[in-house]
């Protein structure tokens, strides 16, 4: 047996899958949690250590016939997380990130001093939000000057593991993207934005390459503590969502995928740049060579298990519990900022609940309206990719939320769009399995060869379980005009 090792970087635990691509199946799947550290001023942060620690512990659980059956390597990663090293390659301080909110004040700075959201979206081709790395950059030489000046390298997280896994610092166009440092059209970094966070930056920051670069390979003292294969190649790798699209076939034009996670995301591929004049849809690059034109709300599964913790609603009890309410939740609207927000752009931002009377103040209410909010976020995304031209005949949907049958139907209902589930839940795990595939093969007829048909074989759709939309698309039509409503009223509260 032969296989191929990804390795998902979450924020919540660390996922190790090896993928039999012979067999075409899933040979060992393990994961690990990590902790987090959590403030009320919006701090979101990590210690890498703590990532190491739980792949080690995945990869452990793992059969050592199985991890040493690995003929090639990949890692996605949370995207945006800043990893600050020293020349010896330690953390001088905690990953902050991408959810913390804690860098509003450093994202404004550096949005002025560049002139404003209007010039970054000319130039860079996305503004700088506080979930992205070029404000916790700033962040940490604001408040630790000292950790700073020690500060040689700049990683994200997926990098970071590529580093622990080969000893080489590199960078790939897909999460460089979503740096607020690139240029996502010449796929460069533009050095005026790094020279206003720091004139040193460009220096720690590594040169962006396409996924054709690779990584490296995994080094000696990697497989020793690894138990995976000595000098086995790792490709490129990428964010989570990058790869996402990979676990997904969304890599030619047209094809949508919807992540249901602690965040959540609505993206597609395209072969040439897509930039949205309004910052709606970020325009990020993909981990294949094209573009990943992507929506990002910070809440999207919080709000429910929030939720679902506080009544004692077991997963078990969902689907059922929430079948029970007419969709729209009788006029209830859950507004779930819990973490502030991204897409809109309200960092400080808080939780609501919105529109509630005697007959729908339950839980079953509360829970539903949660599910649909969650939603309702990421059609602001739908439209915006209408607008950019960007349609689609389905939407694939993965992460967590995905499990719940009822909240397929209430995507399929609220997008208006049949929904599907891919063979492979884990989609990011998947996907960065399937690009170190690729990798492999690129190497070993020393050609380009097409990723969409190398991964075609195994990327598939449960079409037995595509749901269609259903007569409560026109009840949510108005629920989602309630949402905006009430969206419209709480702006100026929160900005």
């Amino acid at each position: 047996m032969q296989t191929v090792l990804g390795i998902d970087v979450g924020t919540q635990s660390s996922k190790v899958m090896f993928y039999d691509y012979q067999a075409r199946k899933v040979a060992a799947l393990a994961s690990a949690p990590h902790q987090l550290t959590s403030k009320a001023d919006g701090t979101s942060e990590q210690d890498p250590l703590w990532w190491f620690q739980a792949i080690q512990a995945a990869l452990d659980s793992v059969d050592p016939e199985i991890r040493q059956s690995a003929v090639a390597a990949a890692v996605s990663g949370q995207q945006h997380g800043l990893v600050a090293l020293d020349e010896g390659g330690q953390a001088v301080y905690p990953a902050k990130l991408w959810n913390d909110t804690s860098t509003v004040d450093q994202c404004n700075e550096l949005t002025r001093a560049f002139g404003g959201s209007r010039r970054l979206i000319d130039e860079l081709g996305n503004p700088i939000l506080p979930g992205y790395t070029a404000g916790k950059i700033l962040w940490l030489k604001q408040n630790h000057p000292r950790a700073f000046d020690r500060v040689r390298h700049i990683l994200l997280p997926h990098d970071y593991i590529n580093y622990l896994l080969t000893g080489e610092y590199r960078m790939e166009y897909g999460d460089a993207s979503g740096t607020g440092l690139f240029d996502v059209r010449r796929r460069c970094w533009n050095r005026e934005i790094c020279g206003l966070v720091d004139d040193r930056l460009s220096d720690m920051l590594p040169e962006p390459r396409g996924p054709e670069a690779g990584a490296g390979w995994v080094s000696k003292e990697a497989s020793q503590e690894f138990g995976i294969p000595e000098g086995i190649p790792v490709a490129a790798g990428g964010g989570d969502n990058m790869m996402a699209a990979i676990g997904t076939g969304a890599v030619s034009d047209g094809s949508l995928t919807m992540s249901l996670g602690t965040s959540g995301t609505l993206f597609g591929f395209s072969s040439s740049p897509v930039v949205d004049p309004e910052g709606t849809i970020a325009a990020f690059c993909s981990s294949n060579g094209g573009w990943l034109p992507l929506l990002c709300t910070m809440n999207c599964t919080v709000a429910t298990e929030q939720f679902r913790e506080l009544l004692s609603v077991g997963l078990s009890e969902l689907d059922s519990m929430v079948e029970q309410v007419p969709p729209a939740s009788d006029g209830l609207i859950v507004m779930p900022y819990f973490t502030g927000e991204r897409i809109p752009n309200l960092p400080r931002a808080r939780g609501s609940i919105q529109g509630m009377t005697l007959a729908n103040s339950d839980g079953p209410h509360i829970i539903r309206a949660s599910m649909e909010a969650a939603i309702y976020g990421l059609k602001i995304g739908l439209d915006s990719l209408a607008k950019l031209g960007m349609k689609a005949d389905s939407i694939t949907v993965t992460g967590g939320g995905s499990r719940s049958r009822a909240w397929r139907q209430i995507a399929a209902d609220i997008l208006e769009l049949p929904v599907t589930l891919p063979v492979h839940s884990d989609s990011a795990a998947m996907g960065a399995a399937l690009q170190a595939l690729w990798y492999r093969d690129l190497l070993n007829n020393g050609k380009n060869i097409s990723m969409e048909d190398v991964i075609a074989p195994h990327v598939k759709s449960r079409e037995t379980r595509r749901i269609e939309p259903g007569e409560d698309r026109k009840k949510y039509r108005e629920g989602y005009a309630e949402y905006l409503a009430y969206l419209e009223l709480l702006k100026p509260r929160y900005q």
